[in-house]
């Protein structure tokens, strides 16, 4: 059971938490929501899967290698956004295999 105070965190965080999941918008919840737990875990995953986006866009650059690189990239990163979202909805601390343990490290 979760206590009065995460559920609460949790409801307050929720809209900003999904949001965190659209490209750059995880730095307006960064910014607005960072002392909310729920919503600032889901920001960091975020802006961690935005710079792993923005590394696959750059390397989509280089012919052949780079196109195949970009196309699983960037389905890939819309599958893992799209569980992202549905777990902020549903109100759970989910994790993401390598992008929760590189969002943990990162310091705001």
């Amino acid at each position: 059971m979760t206590n009065p105070q995460e559920e609460q965190q949790v409801r307050e965080g929720k809209f900003f938490a999904v949001i965190s999941y659209v490209s750059f918008l995880c730095i307006i919840t960064l910014i607005l929501k960072k002392d909310n737990k729920f919503a600032l875990y889901h920001a960091k995953q975020g802006l961690v899967l935005f710079v792993m986006e923005v590394a696959a866009f750059i390397l989509s650059i280089i012919p052949f290698l780079g196109w195949l690189i970009g196309i699983f990239g960037y389905a890939l990163f819309l599958l893992v956004s799209l569980w992202g979202i549905m777990q902020s909805i549903l109100g759970i601390y989910s994790r993401i295999p390598i992008v929760t343990d590189i969002s943990e490290k990162v310091i705001l």
